[in-house]
C-alpha cells in the first residue's frame, strides 16, 4: 500500500530523508500504474511521432542515472555511459526503433537498479550536499536539490503521458 505521508523513514539526514520519501512515493505510483501492462501495451504508440510507454520508462531510468552521475560524481556521462543511455535520454525516432519488444520486468528492473544505486549514494551524503551549487556549461547555476527535484518532476510528467497512452489503449480496445 502506498503511504501518503512525506517523512524520513530513517537512514538519511532530515531533508535527504524527505527527498527519498518523495522519490520513493513517485516511483511507487509509477509502478502501480504500469504493473499489469503487457509487452504489446508497452510498445503501443498513439501515432508515428509519439513515444511508447516502454520508451518513457527507459527514459525515466536514464534521467535518474544521468542526474546521479552529475550530482554524485560531479561529471557528465562518459562514452560508455552515453552509448548505453543516449537513445533513452533523447527519445525520438531512434527510441521508436530500438526500445521495443521488452516485457514489463525489463523496465521495472532498469528502474529498480538505477534507484538502488541512487539510494546507496544518498545514504553517504547529508543535507548540506543538497545545497551544494554548480553551474551548467552556459553559466546557469543549479544545486543538487534541484537536480533531484527534476528527477521527480520528469517522472511525474512522463507518468502523465503513460496514463494518456493507456487511455488510448483502452479506447482502441473498445473499437
Amino acid at each position: 500500500m502506498i503511504d501518503y505521508r512525506i517523512r524520513n523513514n530513517g537512514g538519511f539526514t532530515e531533508k535527504l530523508g524527505e527527498l527519498v520519501c518523495m522519490l520513493e512515493h513517485t516511483r511507487a505510483v509509477t509502478l502501480e500504474e504500469i504493473k499489469e501492462l503487457k509487452q504489446e501495451d508497452l510498445d503501443f504508440r498513439v501515432d508515428e511521432s509519439s513515444n511508447s510507454i516502454g520508451a518513457l520508462l527507459h527514459h525515466i531510468a536514464s534521467i535518474e542515472f544521468v542526474h546521479g552521475i552529475i550530482s554524485f560524481h560531479g561529471r557528465d556521462l562518459n562514452d560508455v555511459e552515453l552509448n548505453k543511455w543516449r537513445t533513452a535520454l533523447e527519445l525520438g525516432e531512434q527510441a521508436r526503433k530500438i526500445i521495443v519488444k521488452q516485457p514489463i520486468e525489463y523496465y521495472i528492473n532498469q528502474l529498480s537498479e538505477v534507484r538502488k544505486s541512487t539510494l546507496s549514494q544518498l545514504q553517504k551524503l547529508n543535507d548540506d550536499w543538497l545545497a551544494e551549487e554548480n553551474k551548467w556549461g552556459n553559466g546557469v547555476p543549479y544545486n543538487n536539490y534541484y537536480l533531484w527535484f527534476h528527477v521527480m518532476e520528469d517522472e511525474i510528467n512522463h507518468r502523465g503521458q503513460i496514463r494518456t497512452i493507456k487511455r488510448q489503449l483502452l479506447k482502441q480496445a473498445r473499437m
